[in-house]
């Protein structure tokens, strides 16, 4: 089985955040870790409201999709943490701006995240 590594494209080589990939490529499918709101480019975790971390998440993703050949259209699967299960509904609306047509299949649950962070996303995508 080929593994292909897939790096946020803003990613600073000295910027290491765990022991994982950003993305795997197995075959057709793509891989993205769980992603928080970090600005690569300053290599810093940027909290703000649900709707501000929602949406720096899901433009991290974006981007580590592209980086590997794929768009927002090819994810299929996504699991979403919650640090509080009242945010969902915002979260929620949030989200929903970034999927259209038929939306990828998801599993969202409430998680003690660090650093107050407030959602992590995980997604899984299958490429053209």
């Amino acid at each position: 089985m080929e593994k292909t590594r897939i790096t946020h494209p803003r990613r600073k080589e000295d910027f290491v955040t765990g022991a994982y990939s950003d993305g795997v490529i197995v075959g057709n499918m793509l891989f993205v870790s769980g992603q928080t709101p970090v600005d690569f480019a300053t290599s810093s975790v940027v909290l703000g409201t649900i709707e501000e971390e929602t949406r720096r998440v899901l433009n991290n993703i974006k981007d580590i999709l592209e980086a590997g050949g794929a768009s927002l259209d090819n994810v299929v699967k996504c699991t979403v943490h919650l640090a509080d299960s009242d945010d969902f509904d915002r979260f929620n609306a949030e989200y929903a701006t970034f999927f259209g047509g038929v939306r990828p299949a998801r599993t969202t649950v409430a998680s003690g995240l660090k650093h107050g962070i407030k959602v992590e996303i995980d997604v899984i995508a299958i490429l053209d």
